[in-house]
């Protein structure tokens, strides 16, 4: 038997199950589905509360179905004034925040020539501005908590990506910012990483704008590109943004943890 098939694997939500963080606020953005899903109901089912925020409140609420610790926020990121109203809403609810997960992105295909101002701006508004803004607002209550914050960015964030080179971008300015508030807050105890997923079997391509037959395609070469041979699943990445967000983790900061199943290695 291929030893990445399912029947072999651990079950990451039983490993997700061993950290715990009860009594722990956690902010999950882009909850509504694939990994922040999944990384919400992880946190939720590590003890922790978790405000599960997005753009689509019936998604939200089906993330939430079965989980009383998780909250729905219904609001759009790249909105004046919203990524405070976020912050004050964890504290209104809960009275403090410890880690925040910055997970809500946007994918483009956008060739260089077919590039435009609005398309660049949409894209760093959302996967640089919106996390920034998110962090900024966090930071006193991150400080009272020496908390954390994740940054989910992409394995293109350092590999090149033709015809998305906007995306990669906004990727990799992700990490830089990753990296420069780790070295900024270590004198508060606030600890800074960054989870950059491989290919996950998520609703990125399709969100993008891909037709059907495009999107299987890309997800074929992409398995093939792959020696674990598959894409991810959304638990198998959050699982390492939980473990990333673990106060047992102390001395680590700083860091890009790729999770591709090896595709940084070809």
């Amino acid at each position: 038997m291929n030893a990445g098939s399912p029947a072999e694997r651990i079950d990451p939500v039983d490993l997700a199950e061993r950290v715990d963080l009860a009594e722990r606020v956690v902010i999950v953005t882009g909850a509504g589905s694939g990994i922040g899903r999944a990384a919400a109901r992880a946190f939720a089912r590590a003890g922790a509360r978790v405000l599960g925020v997005g753009r689509r409140g019936d998604a939200l609420e089906e993330t939430a179905a079965g989980h009383p610790s998780i909250a729905a926020h219904r609001a759009d990121l790249s909105a004046p004034g919203t990524p405070q109203d976020v912050i004050d809403a964890a504290i209104d609810r809960w009275g403090q925040l410890d880690v925040l997960v910055n997970n809500a992105g946007a994918t483009r295909v956008m060739p260089l020539a077919d590039t435009t101002a609005v398309g660049i701006a949409a894209l760093f508004d959302l996967n640089v501005v919106a996390p920034s803004l998110l962090a900024h607002a966090a930071l006193p209550h991150l400080r009272r908590s020496h908390g954390s914050i994740v940054n989910v960015s992409s394995t293109y964030g350092h590999r090149p990506l033709p015809g998305g080179a906007h995306y990669a971008a906004s990727k990799a300015a992700l990490e830089q910012l990753t990296r420069s508030w780790a070295m900024e807050l270590a004198p508060d105890g606030i600890r800074v990483n960054a989870l950059a997923p491989g290919p996950t079997e998520t609703q990125a391509l399709t969100a993008a704008g891909l037709s059907e037959a495009t999107v299987e395609m890309i997800k074929r070469e992409e398995a093939a590109r792959i020696p674990l041979g598959r894409r991810g699943e959304p638990d198998e990445v959050a699982t390492w943004i939980l473990r990333l967000a673990d106060p047992a983790t102390t001395w680590l900061t700083g860091q890009i943890l790729t999770i591709d199943g090896g595709l940084e290695l070809t």
